[in-house]
């Protein structure tokens, strides 16, 4: 498998980058300064290039400093600019220097939110990685602010407001049309809250290698479905429907057939050999009328699920599962079938009410689930999600898939954030449909790190792929094509 990774660096790894470049090129910290305005600037007048009014609202920080640089090749070009300082200017630094340059163009500086109503873009340069407490006060209102005009806004380097490391909202944040991120991609950009706040997200080397911040350990890694280009190879002549593996997929009890029948047919769709179902009785018609293809066999007892363990390569366990005893005798003869596992839905919610370790197994958990399992709620699990998945994992061993926006799958490879995925992705049986895209992974021999992350990814393709006919009103059935076109 070959996954070409996007490497998401923690602020203190980005300022280590600034800092040997520096060093490196035998420049002062100012040149990067200058050099991120520049690029911010750049990316304005290639988007907006009508846009003559402009304002840029500037922090007592660095971040504000290239802002300050921004302003000035405006000031340059013709445009009609304005800084809105908030707090204080820099008295010494890099900030500084710019303030100065910025006086030496001319540029008007307004203290007065009101000069925002007066323009048609704003430029957000109030707070850059280094932020990390709750702002309150000035600050907050005049975030309050940007995010009450209609007009675009491009932030730089990341969304005032926005923790770089978790993505958390600290208190109000900027919502961005685009974002012009600098020498590396953050985290914090790339899941939980802040997909509502990035807009486009760019990146601006500012001159730094590639090959200098490759050399860096990651704290986390962004992949898309794209990245997984050896899965979709044409399968052998001679293949055969043994070579992709069996999934049995455990759930669908009374009333809860569909949720089993979704789970099964994403298993078949993402090339699944041979998939069985284990469910209620009652739930045999949901799911033999509706895909013939999958072997349903209604299970009363554990004692009636061995022989479906035995055939089985790989279980899915939880789609429509319930928590009722006939639900924990399935759950307790599962746990100990020492076979490849994803455990998803309630088959969670039963590990959350008897935990125990899994070193074989992938959990899928919603936000919810994850507080369940984790004994806390679901504000802490948003606050990081990163730290979440990581304590999930301690806890519960395995292979962590923290399912949301942005979707964190922790194992022992690593930390990874699935790209893509929209909110038309946000109603009932996506997860099972991720639950059987995992399952058809591991199926195919993919190890549980591997099998996570790829599917996840090609969960989230589907979902955009699927979304091109509309977000609402989306079903998870309607991601069944897409599968089946993105897995070939």
């Amino acid at each position: 498998m070959t996954a070409l990774r996007c490497p998401l660096h923690a602020p203190d790894t980005v300022r280590a980058l600034e800092a040997a470049a520096c060093r490196a090129g035998g420049f002062a910290s100012f040149e990067l300064m200058r050099r991120a305005g520049a690029a911010a600037f750049r990316y304005l007048r290639e988007h907006w290039p009508a846009a003559r009014r402009i304002a840029v609202v500037s922090g007592t920080g660095n971040n504000g400093g290239d802002g300050y640089v921004l302003a000035a090749l405006a000031r340059d070009a013709g445009l009609d600019v304005a800084v809105l300082q908030v707090g204080a200017p820099a008295e010494k630094g890099d900030a500084r220097q710019a303030w100065q340059a910025l006086e030496v163009a001319g540029v008007p500086v307004a203290h007065d939110a009101g000069v925002l109503s007066q323009v048609e873009l704003i430029v957000d340069a109030l707070f850059g990685i280094g932020l990390n407490r709750v702002l309150e006060g000035e600050v907050r209102a005049v975030i309050s602010c940007i995010n009450a005009q209609a007009l675009p806004v491009l932030s730089l380097d990341i969304p005032s407001g926005l923790h770089a490391l978790t993505g958390a909202v600290m208190g109000e944040a900027v919502r961005a049309s685009a974002t012009v991120t600098f020498i590396a991609h953050k985290p914090g950009l790339h899941t939980g809250a802040a997909r509502a706040h990035t807009g486009a997200i760019t990146l601006a080397d500012l001159g730094v290698s590639a090959n200098d911040v490759s050399k860096q350990p990651p704290f986390a890694e962004l992949v898309h479905w794209g990245n997984f280009s050896t899965l979709r190879h044409p399968r052998s002549p001679v293949a055969h429907k043994g070579d992709a593996g069996h999934v049995l997929v455990i759930g669908g009890g009374e009333g809860m057939g569909g949720a089993a029948r979704l789970a099964a047919e994403a298993a078949l769709r993402t090339g699944a050999g041979l998939v069985s179902a284990a469910i209620a009785a009652s739930s045999l018609p949901a799911v033999m009328a509706g895909r013939s293809e999958i072997m349903a066999h209604a299970v009363t007892s554990a004692i009636e699920l061995r022989p479906l363990l035995q055939r089985a390569s790989v279980i899915a366990v939880g789609p429509g599962l319930g928590q009722t005893a006939w639900a924990r005798s399935l759950w307790a003869v599962v746990r100990d079938a020492g076979l490849p596992l994803v455990v998803d839905a309630d088959a969670l919610n039963l590990l959350a009410a008897d935990p125990e370790p899994g070193p074989d197994w992938v959990l899928t958990p919603h936000p919810g689930e994850a507080a369940r399992l984790l004994a806390t709620d679901t504000a802490a699990i948003a606050r990081d999600r990163f730290a979440s998945a990581a304590a999930l994992r301690a806890r519960h061993g395995g292979v962590v898939v923290l399912k949301g926006a942005g979707t964190v799958v922790c194992s022992a490879a690593g930390t990874t954030v699935v790209a893509g995925g929209n909110p038309g992705m946000a109603s009932g049986g996506m997860g099972d449909v991720l639950t059987g895209v995992i399952a058809a992974m591991l199926a195919r021999g993919l190890a549980a790190p591997e099998a996570a992350v790829a599917g996840a990814a090609l969960h989230a393709a589907a979902g955009d792929e699927a979304a091109r006919a509309g977000a609402r009103g989306m079903l998870a059935s309607d991601l069944m094509p897409c599968l089946r076109r993105l897995v070939n």
